[in-house]
């Protein structure tokens, strides 16, 4: 039952986010969603509804690379998607946490896109 409430409540929580911010073409939306063993990371053009770059744990390319634990596995997530939205001529970004304490895995991520030279 407890489960059922946290997911319920990180979807209330994404929604009040999701009020304030919204990605346009000049600078899209970085959304991230983080599973139990893989983390997710989008760039959408909210206006035109197409997501642009997106890299996760998933990812061939990630995949050779990956590290011992999941918040090294997430700085390479973010790092990928900086150079990917940097090819796409992508600087700034508005951050949408997804629900998220802005911690662990959110924040490795956050903190490797920013040196990966996205604006937030």
């Amino acid at each position: 039952m407890a489960k059922s409430y946290t997911r319920e409540a990180r979807i209330r929580r994404h929604k009040r986010v999701r009020q304030k911010i919204s990605g346009s073409g000049g600078r899209p939306r970085l959304c991230i969603f983080r599973s139990l063993n893989h983390i997710y990371a989008q760039v959408i053009d909210d206006e035109k509804g197409q997501t642009l770059v997106a890299a996760s744990t998933l990812d061939a390319d990630i995949k050779k690379e990956t590290k011992k634990n999941k918040t090294g596995e997430a700085e390479l997530v973010g790092t990928m998607l900086a150079k990917r939205a940097a090819a796409k001529k992508i600087s700034q970004v508005a951050f949408d946490r997804g629900g998220f304490k802005y911690q662990g895995r959110v924040k490795a991520l956050a903190e490797a896109a920013r040196k990966g030279g996205l604006k937030f």
